[in-house]
């Protein structure tokens, strides 16, 4: 039942990181970012790194929980 609960739950997040939509700039500041940058390509690398170093974190943090859970999930076949 766990095993289930926790592969529903991997495939809804897998689809939800899959869903990409258009988005425009919330404040002022970035929408000044976005409007005077080429293409808005260092707003998007900005977002891209300030997205990307929680999760380096976590994995580092919880790196032996994250492999157990694997070889839990291999031992449960």
């Amino acid at each position: 039942m766990k095993l289930n609960r926790l592969i529903t739950v991997a495939l809804v997040l897998f689809f939800a990181f899959l869903m990409v939509g258009e988005s425009e700039a919330q404040c002022s500041m970035c929408k000044a970012v976005v409007e005077s940058s080429e293409e808005g390509k260092s707003i998007n690398t900005g977002i891209l790194y300030i997205m990307g170093i929680p999760y380096v974190l976590l994995f580092i943090f919880f790196r032996k929980r994250i492999f157990g859970l694997f070889r839990a999930l291999k031992a449960a076949r």
